[in-house]
């Protein structure tokens, strides 16, 4: 099966190409903005002409698009989320390879949710900030190509490679901070919210197993539970051996919740509301991932303790 991979030097991607590598019946393309990608190609500029002439050339079964941006300003959200899946979605509608597509989704395309629910695929999108309007946008024009594709909504991905800046890596260095310093409390802020955290290698086994599927639509990937940030940060502390206290700060209403690991000064306490965790999906999100479990034959299997213990193997080995 020849498939190719954009995004691939990216957070999932990475563990994404590991795993069809893995695969003896694979033949992997990456293509990307990187040196090191087969092919370079920016989806956000280049025009579908030109990637449906590539496609014509390389003739993949298999299109599996982890490409993305988290973080900018709206304009640019759109421009890497929405436009760069449009111009996928063209170039496969005009070439002759007829590949299969698995977009990469995400569960901030839902938006906040009831706590003590699990969000399936047929809850209606409610996305609280422009990351997840972008990446609710991309999922309808995939849905509405007409092409074999299917969406994976992926939760709170953990693990190995988390970036530094997400709040498990900022939970992560401030604790290696505390420790390299021989503090002996940790003070953190915005630890009410309760997530869904999904190992990024259980999401490489998802798309592997959308790949060689015929599933379509939109399919959650998740752990099923739901996690209070206070509870990964004391499971943390404990698989860093980190004897010291925690500290939450929570203010009352109308003050400024500190960012993780960030000691809050006298003069926040004035401060407006900031939330802790912006990812505009409010203070819970839970996936039901039945329909994973019945189409894909998709199980987690990499727990939150091994996930976090796996960030925390990073964070301490930095200098």
């Amino acid at each position: 099966m020849r498939v190719l991979l954009i995004g691939a030097n990216g957070y999932l991607g990475r563990f994404v190409a590991d795993r069809l590598l893995a695969d003896p019946a694979v033949q992997l393309t990456a293509l990307g903005r990187g040196d090191d990608a087969d092919v370079r190609f920016d989806l956000a500029t280049g025009s579908p002409g030109a990637l449906t002439r590539f496609l014509d050339a390389v003739h993949p079964g298999v299109v599996v698009n982890c490409a993305g941006a988290t973080r900018g300003g709206a304009r640019d959200l759109a421009r890497h989320n929405t436009v760069a899946v449009a111009t996928v979605c063209e170039a496969l509608r005009r070439s002759g390879c007829g590949a299969r597509l698995v977009q990469i989704g995400c569960s901030a395309e839902y938006g906040p949710s009831q706590p003590g629910s699990s969000t399936a695929e047929d809850a209606v999108p409610r996305p609280g900030g422009p990351y997840g309007v972008s990446k609710l946008a991309a999922t309808e024009l995939v849905l509405g190509s007409g092409l074999d594709a299917v969406v994976l909504r992926v939760f709170s991905p953990a693990g190995p490679g988390t970036p530094a800046g997400s709040p498990l890596g900022r939970l992560a260095e401030a604790m290696r901070r505390a420790m390299q310093s021989g503090d002996g409390e940790l003070k953190l802020g915005g630890l009410g919210v309760q997530r869904d955290f999904v190992d990024v290698r259980d999401v490489a086994r998802a798309v592997h197993a959308a790949s060689l599927s015929a599933a379509q639509g939109v399919i959650n990937i998740g752990s099923g539970r739901a996690v209070r940030l206070r509870d990964a940060a004391a499971v943390l502390a404990r698989v860093a051996g980190f004897g010291g206290a925690l500290h939450e700060l929570d203010g009352p209403p109308g003050t400024l919740r500190a960012p993780i690991g960030h000691p809050r000064a006298e003069s926040d306490h004035a401060a407006p509301v900031v939330y802790p965790y912006p990812d505009g999906c409010g203070s819970w999100q839970q996936a039901d991932v039945r329909t994973a479990r019945d189409r894909l034959g998709w199980r987690p299997r990499i727990n939150l303790e091994e996930s976090l213990a796996d960030i925390w193997m990073e964070a301490a080995c930095r200098i």
